[in-house]
């Protein structure tokens, strides 16, 4: 197991080195395609190249022209089976964060909870290789509140780093007749306002924690995005007055998430590249917006409509 390993995580750098190669290639095609769909000369730095490329164009389709990035290979297994999700948290936690792990277990389907104990992370990694595990959640806390969340996709790929703010687990709220049972049955998605490359990155991670859901799930599962904050909801809704009458109702728990680092590698690999991170001075930029579209003030929006 441990060689297969090392030979897929060769091959995976492999492909990953040859992304800047095929995206030259790619563009030296578009050029000539541009210049003969619109009856124009074949560039001067081209036309040594040009048949060649041209017989490779005729040989493409529209699924191989396109050249595939290395996060085509970290989910290329997404659509083939369910992901299989372990959770487990720093060492030594308190009982507020056990019970926050205890209704996540719930929040993603086919999620399995472990106590860390004394096991380090290589281990728990490995060891979710070879059963076969998807990702891995770990969740930190500090003084006894969940403060940061880190999703691992397995096996090579990518890792996201997200802080915890405005946690309500379904254990805090009183009413529990109010909120009811927490269904098993797999969720719809919605994911709103990821309009930005980082923003269908973050997207992309998100939303391979889920399986698809059945048509007629009643559960779904919101993350909304407010200048930069990924808002978390839970809810269930109920049809009283027939198919035309929603009501939903807030199932828990509710936090929100604030993105502060992509890498290119699992957990246990300290010299992964970063992909993406906040920096001291993005925290300043208040008019820009990372993830997705920044709304307009109420006040602009008057003036334009005037």
């Amino acid at each position: 197991m441990l060689r297969r390993n090392i030979r897929l995580r060769r091959e995976y750098l492999y492909r990953k080195s040859l992304e800047g190669k095929e995206r030259l290639l790619y563009e030296k095609k578009r050029k000539i395609k541009e210049a003969l769909e619109e009856g124009k000369p074949i560039p001067t730095e081209l036309r040594n190249e040009e048949a060649a490329l041209r017989q490779e164009i005729d040989l493409e389709d529209n699924y191989t022209s396109i050249p595939k990035t290395h996060i085509d290979d970290e989910y290329a297994n997404a659509t083939v089976r369910d992901p299989k999700i372990l959770l487990t948290t720093s060492r030594d936690p308190s009982a507020p964060l056990i019970q926050f792990v205890k209704e996540l277990k719930f929040v993603f389907p086919n999620a399995e909870r472990m106590n860390r104990g004394s096991q380090v992370i290589s281990e728990i990694i490995e060891s979710c290789r070879s059963h076969e595990f998807t990702d891995v959640i770990l969740v930190h806390e500090h003084r006894g509140i969940p403060d940061g969340l880190i999703i691992s996709h397995l096996p090579f790929g990518p890792m996201a780093y997200f802080g915890l703010l405005n946690v309500v687990t379904r254990h805090d709220i009183k009413d529990k007749k109010a909120i009811g049972t927490m269904p098993e049955a797999y969720p719809h998605l919605i994911l709103d306002n990821f309009k930005t490359k980082l923003g269908e990155r973050t997207a992309n991670i998100l939303k391979h924690l889920f399986p698809v859901p059945k048509p007629d799930t009643k559960r779904i599962v919101t993350f909304a995005n407010r200048s930069d904050y990924i808002l978390f909801r839970h809810h269930i809704y109920e049809k009283p007055g027939g198919p035309k009458s929603v009501e939903l109702k807030e199932i828990g728990p509710r936090f929100e998430l604030r993105l502060y680092q992509v890498k290119l590698g699992t957990m246990e690999q300290s010299e992964a590249q970063i992909e993406w991170v906040i920096r001291p001075y993005m925290n300043t930029t208040k008019k820009r917006s990372f993830i997705g579209n920044e709304p307009e003030p109420d006040d602009k929006r008057k003036r334009n409509k005037a």
